[in-house]
């Protein structure tokens, strides 16, 4: 810069000016520390701060974490997955995940923009989760209980054959050691990959919780943000008890699809948790900060 001061006094006192060379060396040296400051500025790395879709309330994921994944500014409840889940509501002392040996397969070679086996391929490749659900036994404040949880990211927690026989032997666990049953779910439906194979499912963990009703073992479904298809049409709201999150999408269609259906609008709220809670649906809502609290007493009565 001090060659552009020199020369531009230069200019001023009607000397000759600046030639077409200094004027290009200006701006190279201009444009190089242009890109200098550019290359050298650090980026915020990824996944630090995140935004509320309700509020848009910017916090730390840390910040997130602490409030268990719950917007401290409008409480919505964001997604999380079996292992956030299993954090939450098992006691310090940890839990054991069972029947991960249990994998999916293309029994109908199903062929659609992609193979059903490649797409298992892929989602095994990118993730530690093995299916759907995941089982884990453990204690919350000092009780035994086996809870099932879905994980959305693996194909929108759909229901296969593998979920369906995951929760049939997780029954069979609790009926043989006289252990509770939680089922913690968020899912888009049947696995269309797997056609009359996820079908049956309905009926195979429908049959399996009546036996869990006659043995008084208590079962408790809780509905959390998706739970649709099949799945909210048949074991999702069989429990003894039926509860959900708060603001949590619960349903069989779609609004969208209701909505085009019977061409009319839906009512206010029309299939989130305290739609259903008015309706009777669902026996309460329980904020994500109180679950675990409200579980142990729950299963304290069921005890009497």
């Amino acid at each position: 810069m001090a060659q552009h001061e020199e020369d531009f006094d230069a200019n001023l006192a009607g000397e000759e000016g600046p030639t077409e060379e200094t004027k290009t060396s200006w701006f190279k040296r201009i444009k190089k520390g242009i890109l200098t400051s550019t290359a050298e500025k650090k980026e915020t790395p990824e996944g630090l701060w995140t935004k509320c879709p309700e509020c848009n309330f910017i916090c730390t994921m840390n910040e997130l974490r602490e409030h268990l994944f719950v917007c401290p500014k409008c409480n919505y409840h964001h997604r999380i997955g079996s292992t956030e889940y299993f954090d939450i509501l098992f006691d310090e002392d940890g839990f054991e995940v069972m029947f991960e040996n249990i994998r999916s397969k293309d029994f109908l070679h199903f062929t659609d923009l992609k193979s059903y086996e490649k797409r298992l391929k892929e989602i095994w490749s990118k993730t530690d989760i093995t299916d759907s659900i995941r089982i884990a036994r453990g204690k919350m404040h000092g009780q035994g209980i086996v809870i099932a949880c879905m994980d959305f990211e693996f194909i929108g927690g759909s229901l296969g054959s593998v979920m369906g026989e995951r929760i049939a032997r997780a029954a069979d666990y609790c009926l043989e050691h006289q252990l509770p049953l939680m089922i913690i779910c968020k899912s888009g439906g049947a696995r269309m990959m797997e056609s009359a194979f996820s079908l049956m499912q309905l009926a195979k963990v429908s049959g399996k919780l009546s036996q869990l009703t006659d043995a008084k073992i208590p079962y408790i479904s809780f509905l959390t943000d998706p739970s649709f298809g099949g799945i909210s049409a048949s074991f999702g709201m069989l429990g003894d008890l039926n509860i959900a999150e708060p603001g949590a999408l619960i349903g069989f269609a779609g609004p969208r699809v209701i909505k085009e259906t019977i061409k009319r609008d839906l009512p206010e709220g029309f299939q989130r948790s305290e739609f259903l809670l008015e309706h009777g649906f669902l026996d309460f809502i329980v904020d994500r900060k109180n679950l675990k609290e409200r579980l142990s007493t729950l299963l304290l009565l069921f005890k009497q």
